[in-house]
């Protein structure tokens, strides 16, 4: 048994992340801390150099962990796992690298100054979205819609909370973790990026190591009963065609590269925490199909999708940067763990909030079909 095996058996799972993390922040070490869904276990990387990457190959990537900002052409942060951990049930399943294994318990002082030692972008000049604004530009988009410049659109918001004085980043993490147990949960901190947080449950590129190829259309929203049999859940005409814009849209895809043998299943009723989507899920084997460059291929074609952004998307992408009146950066970019155990799995990045030193910023959108 290891010293940091015994170590981590003295605390519990929450401590000993808690000080490794205040102990990354500390070093200068950018880090990831995340859980995927439908699992148990918890994963973190961390590295001193993260990289700046203009294009993708998710085939030929070293381990680690990407971050992509919603716009596209400017850089996608990428931390290369150089130290990392496994946990999964309380134990300690993995830990590779010689700063985390060194991390003493006990620390105090570290766990206490963590959240004071985050990486912190300067606060632009972003706060809560005016409510008239957002209405305007909801009324903006129906315009545009019933003039024929877009099938669909999704404006989005922000808006600037106030954190407890006692918020901690490693129990927020935790209990998101339990609270949306089919979300990508996930903790991602740099000097390039700021410390951002959220759980979203929308995939968007998945390669597992039997080279199956994943994605997604989640569209449609209502909110979740629990007394409800989701068998029995009805939706919306609009709901309906949303679910199938999307659908159609990764199907657009995969005609663009005369992809044919796929298979779709759904769409389904899905629960992402205390709400319903609407889910239909895609495989292509890229062993059978003899295209290997898949995962990096459908990537690129499906970011940003209608259901973040609007179609046709050029048409979307351009309205809204003219009057959406702020810079989304990475909200409803995506994120995700590269090559880790041989996958890779990325997510639409939704449901999620900006850390700034006592505040947080919430991103939230709307589809206006």
């Amino acid at each position: 048994m290891s010293e940091t095996t015994r170590r981590v058996l003295h605390l519990s799972v929450n401590a000993y992340l808690s000080e490794t993390i205040a102990s990354l922040f500390e070093t200068g070490f950018s880090f990831a801390l995340w859980k995927l869904p439908g699992t148990t276990s918890l994963h973190l990387a961390a590295t001193q150099q993260p990289e700046n990457w203009t294009e993708v190959n998710l085939e030929e990537a070293k381990p680690g962990f990407l971050f992509s900002p919603f716009k596209l052409g400017e850089s996608k942060i990428f931390l290369p796992a150089d130290e990392s951990m496994i946990f999964d049930d309380g134990h300690l399943l993995s830990l590779k690298g010689n700063h985390i294994d060194k991390v003493m318990p006990g620390n105090q002082a570290a766990k206490k100054n963590g959240l004071r030692s985050l990486y912190f972008l300067k606060q632009q000049s972003i706060s809560s979205s005016n409510e008239q604004h957002y209405l305007d530009l909801v009324n903006k988009c129906r315009e545009g819609i019933i003039q024929g410049q877009f099938e669909k659109i999704v404006p989005s918001r922000s808006k600037l909370v106030h954190l407890p004085g006692d918020f901690d980043i490693v129990e927020a993490f935790m209990s998101m973790g339990k609270l949306y147990p089919g979300a990508m949960v996930s903790v991602f901190s740099s000097p390039l990026t700021g410390t951002w947080m959220g759980a979203t449950p929308e995939m968007l590129v998945s390669v597992d190591k039997e080279q199956r190829f994943h994605t997604a259309a989640v569209a449609g929203t209502q909110p979740f009963d629990e007394a409800v049999d989701l068998r029995s859940v009805t939706w919306t005409q609009k709901e309906i065609e949303e679910q199938a814009l999307v659908e159609r849209y990764i199907i657009n895809c995969f005609k663009k590269i005369r992809l044919r043998e796929f298979e779709e299943h759904g769409p389904k009723t899905v629960i992402a925490g205390n709400v319903l989507h609407l889910k239909t899920e895609f495989m292509v084997d890229t062993i059978a199909t003899n295209f290997p460059q898949l995962g990096s291929v459908m990537l690129q074609l499906l970011h940003p999708t209608s259901a973040v952004c609007g179609m046709p998307l050029e048409a979307s992408l351009s309205f809204l940067q003219i009057h959406e009146g702020y810079d989304r950066q990475f909200y409803s970019g995506y994120l995700g763990p590269v090559n880790m155990l041989g996958e890779s799995h990325l997510f639409v990045n939704l449901r999620c909030m900006q850390l700034y030193p006592g505040e947080g910023i919430l991103y939230a959108g709307a589809g206006v079909l």
